[in-house]
C-alpha cells in the first residue's frame, strides 16, 4: 500500500489513466477529465468516493467482461486506505438495498481480486 493517498484518487493515478486509455485512447481521455473532474470536488474524501464507487459497481453489476470497472475501483480504494475487511462489509450492506445476488458476485470477484493482489 502506497504510502500517502492521492489528492484526486483519478488524476494522480496514472497507472488508472493507462488502463483507461488501453480500452480505448479517447474513451480514456473522457474518463480521466471528467470522473477526475468529480473526484476532485471537497467535501467528500477520496476514500469514502470509493466505497460509493464500488456500491455503484454492484448496483450495475459492473464486475465482469471487458472493461468491467470493480476491480480498477477495488485497487483505487485500497490504494486510498480501505481494506478489504470494510470491502465486505461493504458488500454485506449492499445486500440489504442491492440485492443478495448482485452482492454475492461482488463477494466471488473481490475474493479473485484480493487473491491476485497478495500475490503481486
Amino acid at each position: 500500500m502506497p504510502d500517502a493517498s492521492p489528492v484526486n484518487a483519478v488524476l494522480d493515478d496514472h497507472e488508472l489513466q493507462q488502463g483507461l486509455r488501453s480500452i480505448h485512447p479517447k474513451f480514456g481521455d473522457l474518463c480521466t477529465k471528467v470522473a477526475g473532474e468529480v473526484w476532485g470536488t471537497p467535501l467528500i474524501d477520496q476514500a469514502t468516493k470509493s466505497c460509493i464507487t464500488l456500491a455503484i459497481d454492484v448496483v450495475n453489476q459492473g464486475l465482469n467482461g471487458p472493461g468491467s470497472p470493480f476491480e480498477a475501483h477495488v485497487r483505487m480504494a485500497i490504494k486510498q486506505g480501505v481494506s478489504f475487511e470494510k470491502i465486505e462489509e461493504l458488500l454485506l450492506f449492499t445486500c440489504a438495498y442491492a440485492g443478495f445476488n448482485k452482492a454475492a458476485a461482488g463477494f466471488g470477484k473481490l475474493a479473485e481480486i484480493k487473491k491476485r493482489i497478495e500475490s503481486e
